[in-house]
């Protein structure tokens, strides 16, 4: 995909050329020259909106990308070398593209990129070198999703520079999970790469992860009179790998009870017809979690469908629903060995007393820490947006827009 700077960016244009020009500085300061065909690429992250912990057992969601991005100056090499610096960490990710198969010793993104490019490769996809300098704006551990816009960041760049701009958003989004999975070793579904990379907001089915079925959701947040914020709490995901491990496994051994291996082969008569069952196998917090899978992804569906048909307020209980969910079933705010830390319980109280029985609010992500997400009525923005800043610290409330650009060449 390519598109227009102004386009992409519209009224933040001013700012984003003042970001995009000290990117291009930090590129020469960093490298120690000017880049002479000097691309940009950019990445947005996304935000969930249904569906919480249903896609990596091949459930429904509703996600949307947002318009905070990373980008990234890109000037190609022939030294088959990829030298990637992010201005916010210190150490510069080096992958030979010759050498693809996993290296024990990668670590975070040098582990992304090099799982991206033997996925690509494996898919008889081109890959050669680059240097590339990044700036973000979705932060680890924001809950907007990092890690997938750095990969469909990264997968974006490939497609340009070495295989004409060919590589679809599905594809691209498929690419990154793979890498996620197997070379960084988080075991997440594909909501995140998928809404990066598709861009606005889509309603996705993954019964089958490797043909998924993707649809554009026309969400126009603001004609409804609402805000869209997320919070962060101040908790970061790094350390809770073990807590989102939990439960795509509590939810497949529930599954295997039944014979399956994803929950979304089971039928949820039969689940519920042998709850006793599968209680016995799996546990009441695994069987508890299954209870969320079916619930959240039928809400997934129903959220998409009430906003397809212009019923906010439908859509509105439906996320409510959703969050109740999460917090009773899916048991995914807060941390079992970190029980004293409950940023986002909190945050969901407090959002509830600040929203005084309007809009909506919810877990958002793969939770245990880090953000929640609210649907703030106009008149209650501010009210909301100080009562959450005074508890989390300034510029905790983040106040978003969905971006209809997934990866992207940006043509300046």
């Amino acid at each position: 995909m390519e598109m227009q700077f102004t386009a992409l960016y519209g009224e933040q244009a001013p700012q984003q050329r003042e970001r995009y020009e000290a990117i291009r500085q930090g590129f020469a300061q960093y490298y120690g020259y000017q880049p002479q065909a000097g691309e940009f690429f950019s990445a947005p992250g996304r935000t969930e909106i249904g569906g919480n912990h249903t896609d990596h057992n091949h459930g429904r969601v509703i996600a949307g990308a947002v318009d905070l991005d990373i980008v990234g100056l890109v000037e190609k090499n022939d030294s088959g070398v990829i030298r990637l610096k992010s201005a916010e960490y210190d150490k510069l990710d080096t992958v030979d593209v010759s050498q693809l198969e996993i290296h024990q010793e990668d670590t975070g993104s040098q582990s992304l990129i090099r799982g991206i490019c033997a996925k690509c490769v494996e898919l008889g996809y081109q890959v050669g070198g680059f240097d590339c300098y990044t700036v973000t704006r979705v932060l680890k551990g924001s809950g907007l999703s990092s890690s997938a816009a750095f990969e469909v960041l990264v997968v974006t760049v490939l497609s340009h520079l070495y295989n004409d701009g060919k590589i679809d958003p599905i594809t691209a989004a498929i690419i990154s999970q793979y890498a996620e999975n197997v070379y960084f070793g988080k075991p997440s579904g594909l909501l995140d790469q998928m809404a990066s990379s598709v861009g606005g907001v889509t309603a996705m089915d993954f019964k089958d992860p490797a043909a998924p079925v993707v649809e554009k959701v026309e969400f126009d947040l603001a004609s409804y009179g609402h805000a869209l914020c997320v919070v962060d709490t101040g908790g970061n995901h790094a350390d809770l790998t073990g807590d989102y491990a939990s439960i795509p496994a509590e939810m497949k051994a529930v599954a295997q009870v039944f014979g399956k291996e994803f929950l979304r082969d089971v039928e949820e008569e039969n689940f519920y017809r042998d709850l006793a069952k599968a209680r016995a196998a799996a546990g009441d917090r695994a069987v508890l979690r299954a209870m969320h899978f079916f619930d959240d992804d039928r809400l997934a569906q129903e959220e998409a469908q009430a906003l397809k048909e212009g019923d906010f307020e439908t859509f509105l209980s439906l996320v409510n629903r959703s969050g109740q969910s999460s917090l009773m079933r899916l048991q995914n705010v807060f941390a079992p060995s970190q029980a004293k830390e409950q940023g986002i319980t909190l945050a969901l109280a407090l959002s509830q007393r600040l929203l005084q029985g309007q809009g909506a609010c919810r877990v958002h992500g793969g939770g245990f820490a880090g953000t929640i997400q609210a649907y703030v009525p106009f008149s209650l923005l501010e009210s909301y947006r100080q009562g959450m800043e005074s508890v989390f610290g300034a510029g905790s409330c983040y106040v978003l827009s969905f971006r209809q650009a997934g990866g992207t060449k940006v043509l300046l």
